[in-house]
């Protein structure tokens, strides 16, 4: 069972006789650093999940970018409101690294209902683990002391510190490069 096959499986719950059927559903796709997976926009007919590397997901407001989100190793990346409802997307989101990504194009999402019997209660699943993810970060932006946050943060995945710039991390904290900073040091120190 490979890295995609394994994450299939716990993460959905399909069955061993569907399993192989679904994963040989995705293709392997490399993304260079600094290249896009989508551009706010336009259409992102595709679902990845992330076998190596980190991709930001942000927006352009004003003079400024806010990152939503880091996707790392093992995590699913795509912009929901267009796979799920054709609307244009509204992140973009791109390479902080080199990535090797394995995609499931919009057709053979589609797809999946006739591959997989229970493929509509696994979506539901999907998108309402997707949906706990947000309630978790917006409970933490309003419990959370900035600190806390970063402990989380470290705490679930401290390789991201080494591998992603600090301004991205601040803001997807919600917090200044410089607060990332001091609570980073005294973290270390």
């Amino acid at each position: 069972m490979n890295q995609l096959e394994s994450y299939i499986s716990g993460y959905f719950g399909i069955s061993n006789d569907s399993l192989s059927q679904v994963a040989s559903m995705f293709e392997e796709e490399s993304l260079s650093k600094g290249d896009y997976y989508v551009k706010a926009g336009r259409y992102c007919h595709k679902l990845s999940f992330l076998k190596s590397g980190y991709l930001r997901i942000f927006r352009q407001k004003e003079e400024k970018e806010i990152t939503q989100w880091i996707s790392g190793p093992d995590y699913f990346v795509t912009d929901l409101s267009t796979l799920i409802f054709q609307q244009t997307a509204r992140w973009d989101i791109q390479a902080l690294t080199d990535c090797q990504l394995y995609t499931l194009s919009n057709e053979a999402y589609k797809e999946m209902n006739r591959v997989v019997p229970d493929w509509p209660k696994l979506e539901k699943l999907f998108i309402a683990k997707c949906f706990l993810t947000l309630e978790d970060r917006v409970f933490s932006f309003l419990s959370m002391t900035a600190e806390e946050r970063y402990n989380v943060l470290f705490e679930m995945n401290s390789d991201i510190f080494n591998q992603v710039p600090l301004l991205y991390l601040a803001s997807m904290l919600g917090m200044t490069p410089e607060t990332l900073s001091r609570i980073r040091k005294k973290a270390l120190g």
